[in-house]
């Protein structure tokens, strides 16, 4: 039987890739006939990016190949005033290198004649790149390692965009979006929607594309988002693949401070520290670092914290209040990085306070750890949303937070929330914990995502 490759294209960002790379190991995983090509593109210098991309040669011989595309000069675009359009612009400079790249790949199969290219699987923000995959007559599939709710979101987008064709104001007060049973309050949509810069042009261009994919993958399960995966369920769209949750359970690791971490959580009784982390870009300025620990200090509790800090400052311990250190020793840990997914799998840890990246939100409810909400930047506060008012799954602290403003959440206000967080007998850890089993069943054999992924690849193998 000959063998069917996929090439995917990811975004170079940690969360898209990461997530990427495990959907593709279960695909895989799944059908020993399927192989995969990944297509790297390269931006930003980052020490971990790179070692997770290094650490993919690994993967090889399990069935994934790794090409590096040449680096093409970056955007004059600054990132800082719109990251979405800035995106956007990387990703028109890198067509040229990926057409080479997938004509080169389909040159050599045909020739060899032993293994079918089945199409491109491409980051949602890839979409533009549809138009590579049918020059090739090829099918293209999206893959949202976010979820179904925020895929209504840029879904609705076009429609609107016909309708009224500029940005979102603040000054309104709530919008209808397909995915989510309430009105969705203005100030929980991601920044990009309300940037004149380029953010929603992007947002409107990228999601105007989604039409013409051959299928939508999101990293979701009927059980955490069945109202959302109903709407898309008639039709209007094309065929939806809830596969998630999509968590890279061997919890790759590019740091020595693991066995410090893990050390000092395995002297602490069960379910008793409150973990504070808030992804690879989650950082905050002085006044903020300061709050959050008199909060930590003043509700009692055993704490984990993986303190990143904003530029120029780069010694958190100077920003902390005189004295902190010494008064929580013993039952309070700082780190400047911790391994997220080992962390949330230690019995040590009840609650987490989080920026609500989705990665995120899929590890917490895996392991039946309770999230207080803390969004930063992206799609986070509609996460925030979705999971406080949509599915009663955590703990509200901050719903429309963002990290590029001086609002500063109080010492009193962070006690609150871990004490609410950290309560054993909540209805919120008590519905976490039933989601946890759910996610867990859902990827068995029988599952409802088990059976979405054996759909999906029935049709990418279809002409086999």
């Amino acid at each position: 039987m000959k063998k069917v490759e996929l090439i995917f294209v990811p975004a170079p960002a940690m969360g898209h890739l990461a997530s990427t790379v495990e959907f593709a190991e279960r695909l895989i995983c799944r059908d020993h006939r399927i192989r995969v090509i990944i297509l790297s593109m390269k931006w930003f210098p980052s020490a971990s990016l790179d070692a997770y991309i290094d650490s993919l040669t690994a993967l090889q011989p399990h069935g994934i190949q790794l090409i590096e595309l040449p680096q093409v000069d970056l955007p004059s675009l600054d990132p800082k005033k719109s990251l979405e359009s800035f995106l956007d612009v990387f990703v028109q400079c890198y067509i040229p290198p990926v057409r080479n790249a997938v004509r080169d790949i389909v040159s050599m199969r045909c020739s060899l004649g032993e293994t079918r290219v089945a199409g491109l699987v491409l980051d949602l923000f890839c979409s533009p790149m549809i138009d590579i995959a049918t020059d090739f007559g090829l099918p293209s599939y999206l893959y949202f390692p976010t979820n179904a709710a925020s895929f209504g979101l840029m879904w609705s987008l076009p429609t609107r965009h016909t309708l009224k064709s500029s940005e979102f104001e603040r000054s309104d007060t709530e919008h209808l979006i397909p995915g989510f049973v309430n009105p969705v309050p203005t100030c929980v949509l991601p920044s990009a929607v309300f940037c004149k810069d380029g953010g929603y042009t992007t947002y409107v261009k990228v999601a105007e594309r989604f039409k013409d994919a051959k299928g939508i993958i999101i990293n979701t399960f009927e059980e955490l988002e069945p109202y959302a995966l109903n709407c898309f369920s008639k039709g209007q769209n094309p065929p939806v693949y809830p596969v998630g949750p999509v968590i890279n359970l061997n919890g790759l690791s590019y740091s020595n401070s693991d066995d410090k971490v893990m050390k000092w959580l395995d002297d602490q009784p069960q379910s008793s520290v409150v973990f504070l982390c808030f992804g690879s870009m989650g950082s905050f300025k002085a006044p903020q670092v300061k709050e959050t620990a008199l909060g930590l200090e003043q509700s009692g509790f055993r704490f984990l914290w993986s303190l990143h800090v904003q530029p120029p400052q780069n010694d958190a311990s100077k920003m902390l209040p005189e004295g902190f250190l010494e008064r929580v020793q013993g039952r309070g840990m700082i780190c400047s990085w911790a391994p997220q997914l080992k962390v949330l799998a230690h019995k040590a840890i009840g609650g987490f306070i989080s920026h609500c990246g989705w990665n995120s939100i899929l590890e917490s409810l895996w392991f039946g750890v309770p999230i207080v909400t803390w969004p930063l930047y992206a799609e986070q506060q509609l996460n925030a949303f979705k999971m406080v008012k949509e599915l009663g799954l955590a703990v509200e602290m901050r719903l429309n937070y963002r990290k590029d403003s001086d609002e500063v959440v109080m010492a009193d206000e962070i006690e609150k929330a871990v004490g609410m967080v950290m309560d054993g007998g909540s209805e919120v850890r008590k519905k976490v914990k039933e989601m946890g089993e759910m996610a867990r069943k859902t990827v068995m054999e029988g599952g409802t995502s088990f059976n979405s992924i054996g759909k999906l690849i029935e049709d990418m193998t279809a002409n086999d």
